[in-house]
């Protein structure tokens, strides 16, 4: 694994080689080669996450001083969802690297989408605790928030629940309802699989980390499903 082209697209040179290839390092591929003595990504991406909030949350509140919190809040979901991290992860070629067991490397959909986004997250912890806050912030503001120009645009910031609640109380005078459809994954690391229907017709499904985050996204593919973005 030459990682210096990864550390050349990323702009960080670590110190501690070995912490970047575990961030890169999925679980399933410590399942299947448990003699290499290698550690899963999972505690990394657990401080990157924290720390690309704290980033991202900082950011927004120095440089949209009109935004009031919710509309912060919303912008900072949008930048540190699991679209915009898988989407950062591609960019740097993070695919290229990745340590994945067999089956999970067959799988190109949307299971893969959430493994480059844990693994960006995971990148961040490794740089905050190679080179400290500083190189991680910059590496987020290098990376990261520039995207918030495009989400803007786009519209993705916007709550997706409230608008298609609002929706479909105009066009079919009822409240939309959200059902957890799957659970996967360890405690640690669950998986929520959300339909939201009106009525007993499905309109949507979505994933996520949370509950939370998978009835957004089941409220998103609704809303694009009905053209009532």
């Amino acid at each position: 694994m030459d990682l210096l082209k990864f550390e050349e697209r990323a702009g960080v040179i670590f110190k501690n080689k070995a912490l970047l290839k575990q961030a890169f390092t999925h679980r399933s591929y410590i399942n299947e080669n448990r003699g290499l003595g290698l550690g899963h990504n999972e505690r990394l991406e657990f401080l990157g996450d924290a720390v690309l909030e704290l980033v991202i949350t900082d950011y927004l509140y120095e440089n949209l001083r009109d935004s009031n919190e919710g509309e912060l809040t919303a912008l900072r979901s949008a930048l540190v969802n699991a679209d915009t991290c898988s989407q950062v992860a591609q960019t740097l070629g993070a695919n290229d690297f990745l340590l994945l067991s067999k089956g999970e490397t067959k799988d190109l959909g949307r299971a893969r989408q959430y493994i480059l986004a844990n693994t960006l997250e995971a990148i961040i912890g490794a740089i905050y605790l190679d080179q400290g806050y500083n190189a991680a912030k910059d590496f987020i503001l290098t990376h990261v928030a520039p995207l918030i120009g495009s989400i803007i645009k786009a519209g993705a910031w916007i709550d997706s629940k409230s608008l298609f609640q609002e929706k479909a109380q105009e066009h079919f005078s009822v409240t939309p309802v959200y059902k957890i459809l799957n659970e996967s994954g360890p405690d640690h690391d669950k998986r929520f699989t959300v339909g939201v229907y009106i009525a007993s017709d499905l309109f949507g499904k979505g994933e996520g980390k949370s509950k939370q985050d998978a009835e957004q996204e089941a409220a998103r593919e609704a809303l694009e499903s009905k053209g009532w973005k």
